[in-house]
């Protein structure tokens, strides 16, 4: 099978988790995925349920505490990853069989009807980690659709959220915070562009070259995609190209809305790793709207001047009506702010 030279990812994925492939006293009736869940179709009872009620009824994990992915799943990596309070993210994605991923013109990953991306929020290292939400992205006939699950005190189930939730977690950073799980129009906030929802996070720029190859031995990718691998590896503490570090970061934090056709597009500022034009990203750019939020300066970027820059000023904020990102976090990034900072006071003045 195609497939099968992820189960070695999967195991690694079970003992990183401090797990064993054991049977399991909880392990769910032999494993199927179920394809006409994520499609949204008939299902083996005869029902069409658009929005699944647990996360179970997709057969993508093993054992009813989703440590232990079905071999069909495939675990994947980025390399600058979104920051979310600190949250650790396991990240999978189920292609159906006999398709393909195919990459566009502009090199980003087109995902073939019936795929699932697949994303677990939790908190916590070894046997004290606890799964908070497990995000879906659907690729439906009509589209995608986003569906967040919330995980149950025991850890052995994750029910549909559609209303989201707020729970009190503990930060890695020591911070308690009321963690926020989306609802359901809130994740179409994020991932939507042009009115569509989409995937944000798997692009190729952002994934490495060796999983992609992989991937196109597989049969899984049918060619590897021009501009792959191009964003750097996540090292806040890096001290060699700030530059590429800062727009790695904004590209996966902040351009999946600022860019044309995304939720803060009449903001003027396009954030995207491609974009090359200094007024777009904010250099020497004044606001649009000069609210609250522009905390009375005059430009988005002021070069050489973190200080005097609303980009920073609203990164290292974490009050509402303020603070950036306005979805997915409640506390401050330091390392992520301190790069974008060091990446503004080098900028000459002009």
């Amino acid at each position: 099978m195609k497939h099968s030279f992820w189960l070695l990812a999967a195991g690694a994925a079970a003992l990183a988790c401090g797990l064993t492939l054991s049977p399991r006293l909880d392990a769910l009736p032999p494993p199927f995925i179920n394809d006409a869940a994520i499609r949204g179709e008939v299902q083996a009872d005869g029902e069409v349920r658009a929005m699944p009620r647990t996360l179970a009824e997709y057969g993508f994990f093993l054992d009813r505490a989703a440590r232990l992915p079905d071999e069909r799943l495939i675990a994947y990596e980025l390399n600058t990853p979104l920051w979310s309070d600190g949250a650790d993210k396991l990240r999978y994605v189920y292609v159906p069989e006999g398709e393909a991923i195919r990459p566009d013109a502009d090199g980003l990953l087109q995902f073939p009807v019936g795929t699932a991306i697949i994303k677990t929020f939790a908190f916590g290292e070894g046997a004290d980690q606890r799964y908070i939400e497990t995000r879906l992205l659907l690729h439906r006939a009509d589209g995608w659709l986003a569906l967040p699950y919330r995980w149950n005190e025991e850890q052995t189930e994750a029910r549909l959220a559609v209303a989201g939730a707020r729970i009190p977690i503990t930060t890695p950073a020591g911070e308690t915070i009321s963690y926020r799980i989306p609802n359901k129009n809130q994740c179409k906030t994020c991932h939507s562009k042009g009115g569509a929802v989409i995937p944000i996070g798997p692009k190729a720029r952002n994934l490495s070259a060796g999983w992609l190859a992989e991937m196109e031995r597989a049969g899984m990718l049918t060619a590897m995609p021009e501009g792959h691998d191009t964003l750097p590896r996540w090292n806040a503490s890096t001290r060699g190209d700030v530059a590429a570090l800062a727009r790695a970061y904004l590209d996966v934090n902040c351009a999946h809305c600022h860019q044309p056709g995304g939720a803060a597009s009449n903001s003027g500022l396009d954030l995207r790793w491609e974009q090359e034009d200094p007024h777009a990203l904010g250099i020497g750019k004044p606001p649009v709207a000069a609210g609250r939020g522009a905390g009375g300066l005059r430009f988005g970027i002021a070069p050489g001047d973190p200080d005097a820059s609303i980009l920073a000023y609203r990164m290292q904020s974490a009050e509402p009506g303020v603070a950036m990102p306005e979805l997915g976090k409640q506390t401050v990034d330091h390392d992520g702010v301190d790069v974008v900072r060091r990446w503004i006071s080098e900028m000459p003045l002009q």
